[in-house]
């Protein structure tokens, strides 16, 4: 079945049956998203902390982006 199919139904739906969908699908959605996690793993995230080469390349295009808002005026 289609979600084209099911949409009719899904108006016919009260509006705490449809909360209690939205609850549903959005449970399940973030299931999908943990499905390849392991609880017993560590996982590698990235921290802006001590990049001093980004914060670097940011303050130069922020610096570049201030002349060529002066140049225009």
């Amino acid at each position: 079945m289609s979600v084209t199919d099911l949409l009719p139904t899904l108006q016919k739906l009260s509006r705490a049956d449809k909360f209690r969908l939205m609850e549903f699908l959005v449970a399940e959605l973030a299931q999908e998203e943990t499905d390849g996690l392991q609880s017993s793993q560590t996982y590698p995230v990235w921290s802006p902390y001590d990049a001093f080469e980004a914060a670097d390349t940011m303050l130069k295009a922020l610096e570049a982006q201030k002349s060529n808002d002066h140049a225009e005026c």
